[in-house]
């Protein structure tokens, strides 16, 4: 039980990979609460041990702040919650820059900030302090793809926010990693798909990206998540972890 007496919050646990890595912590022993702005999608977890879920809009600052100051304990952060835009920069509007930078590097900001009090007194009363890991992409500063303008810069961020977070807390105790993945075959991918004007042709134009011939599954993702959440990764921060694969060979 890797994660045995390890306390974590997951950020859109409702489906794809937040989904399979709640299940995958809380299979290692860890306390995993499971949250989403989409109640319903939380009920899937009914009955499951090791997993308490609620409901939180991470774009509400103040409902952060309440979901983590209502937890006794915070050892691991998952900040899955994330939205792809389609296009390049000239048909990038401005509202959807909003969106994507408030949910996918504000949302985090907001979250870690909220966070880290906790962790750093923890890390005082008895030596451990917490990893915090986020999600950015492949499709960010690493590699550019086409038609992922919104999307990869804001990812950008994110690998740039997790190496600050981490440069800051190396000496006390908290751990800031992030994860790249690939293109995984998840509810969200589904759904983009399906606003294709050919939605099998884009399948295959998804899948023909991906080095190995096939998408990736939520639960090829949810082990590194695993590893950076556990006492395996204790020497590992600032980091950006490759699950692509093959896209940056």
């Amino acid at each position: 039980m890797r994660l045995k007496g390890k306390t974590a919050l997951v950020t859109a646990a409702g489906q794809g990979i937040g989904h399979a890595a709640v299940m995958a912590m809380a299979a290692e022993g860890a306390m995993v609460y499971a949250t989403d702005v989409n109640a319903d999608l939380l009920k899937s977890y009914q009955g499951v041990a090791n997993v308490q879920t609620g409901v939180l809009d991470v774009l509400d600052k103040a409902a952060i702040a309440r979901q983590v100051a209502s937890m006794a304990r915070l050892d691991v952060i998952f900040n899955c919650a994330g939205f792809v835009h389609n296009g390049n920069i000239q048909q990038a509007k401005d509202d959807e820059w909003d969106f994507a930078f408030n949910l996918n590097v504000r949302s985090q900001f907001w979250m870690i900030q909220a966070a880290i009090p906790k962790m750093l007194a923890q890390f005082e009363q008895d030596g451990r302090g917490g990893s915090i890991i986020n999600m950015a992409s492949v499709c960010s500063s690493v590699k550019g793809l086409p038609n992922r303008f919104i999307y990869g810069t804001s990812k950008a961020a994110v690998i740039g926010l997790t190496k600050s977070v981490a440069a800051d807390f190396v000496r006390q105790g908290i751990r800031c990693n992030c994860i790249c993945p690939g293109t995984v075959d998840t509810p969200s991918l589904q759904d983009r798909i399906n606003s294709y004007a050919d939605p099998v042709q884009a399948r295959k134009d998804f899948i023909n990206r991906q080095p190995m011939g096939r998408l990736a599954q939520a639960q090829e993702i949810a082990p590194i998540v695993t590893f950076l959440a556990s006492d395996e990764s204790i020497f590992a921060t600032g980091n950006a972890y490759m699950v692509d694969g093959g896209m940056t060979i």
